[in-house]
């Protein structure tokens, strides 16, 4: 039987661990972050394999912003931040499908942005996801010599869609994050987002997800990552880490930035452990989707997790019906 969950808010000072386990622990307690029966991967979409080299990159957590360079809200919710612009070659697609999508980054004086600080072992990330929060990517575009971004895409449904360009302009000295909206057209039939759970299974891997974090507070979170049973001790390095998170506020998409407690070299072992540390801002909603590489494949578990307001009890969700988005 299906039982509701919910994060429990939680005095937790320093990074916010993700870990594949059933539950948040801080200390000796246990704190259900979710249903521990294992769901079907979300969405029933599973992450394109990456296969590129990932060149090093500066220190995790290094330069992150965590309310948009201080303008009072969570990264991602506007297309233009400290003069940098997130400029779209077409912001609206004829239809659903494979298309080239490119953009550029233009900086404070107007011309597009062609020098980067590498974050994450890359210039750029871009995040591409549906206002419904199904349909993640994290995929990492090529660029042009004239400061184009171009990236092979497949927009696999109708609808808006919401891209997110995470990057360090090399001039700025830290990390925004800039989104934008992008309308295609087709048929788009809304998915409901599913039900928080503690636990969650992507292509035979089981992932399970432990904490205790507090709205406003900086958490810790940690993944567990079993196979058939046993736990995954091999992952490999990706991005300079064992896992990267994107964590998304449902409703306004605001892109909370995530810090690995580990980082990760070439040839190195970890696992089944992936702990990460961020901040919530605000209680209510929110989808996770940590990608980890096994294999040579990178795969993405996706979780719904719901932080209650700080100093009250936890915002359930309904135990026995999937939580449609307000919008």
């Amino acid at each position: 039987m299906n039982r509701g969950v919910a994060l429990k808010l939680g005095g937790f000072t320093g990074a916010l661990l993700l870990a594949f386990g059933g539950a948040f622990a801080l200390g000796g307690s246990v704190d259900p972050v979710a249903d521990a029966a294992p769901t079907a991967a979300p969405h029933g979409e599973a992450s394109a394999p990456h296969s590129e080299p990932e060149p090093t990159g500066a220190a995790h957590g290094e330069g992150h912003s965590e309310t948009g360079g201080g303008t009072g809200q969570p990264p991602g919710l506007a297309i233009s931040e400290a003069g940098y612009t997130l400029v779209p070659a077409q912001s609206s697609f004829a239809a659903a499908g494979p298309t080239n999508f490119r953009f550029k980054i233009t900086g404070p004086d107007g011309k597009p942005l062609t020098s980067y600080q590498v974050t994450h072992e890359k210039d750029l990330h871009l995040i591409v996801v549906r206002r419904d929060l199904a349909g993640f990517k994290h995929v990492h575009p090529a660029r042009a010599a004239d400061g184009t971004w171009s990236i092979p895409f497949d927009f696999t449904a109708g609808g808006t869609w919401r891209v997110f360009a995470d990057f360090a302009p090399a001039a700025l000295g830290r990390t925004i994050t800039l989104g934008s909206d992008i309308t295609v057209a087709g048929p788009f039939k809304p998915v409901p987002l599913p039900r928080a759970t503690a636990s969650t299974n992507v292509e035979g891997y089981d992932v399970t997800l432990a904490g205790n974090p507090v709205a406003g507070r900086e958490s810790e979170l940690t993944f567990t990552v079993k196979r058939n049973g046993a736990t995954v001790t091999d992952l490999e390095p990706y991005l300079g880490a064992f896992g990267h998170l994107v964590s998304l506020r449902s409703g306004d998409l605001a892109y909370l930035h995530n810090h690995p407690t580990q980082e990760a070299v070439a040839g190195s072992k970890g696992g089944p452990e992936i702990k990460f540390g961020t901040t919530f801002p605000t209680d209510g909603i929110y989808r996770l989707y940590l990608d980890f590489k096994h294999g040579g494949v990178v795969r993405t578990a996706e979780f719904t997790v719901t932080i209650g307001a700080s100093g009250n009890h936890p915002v359930p969700l309904p135990t026995d019906a999937t939580t449609p988005h307000g919008h």
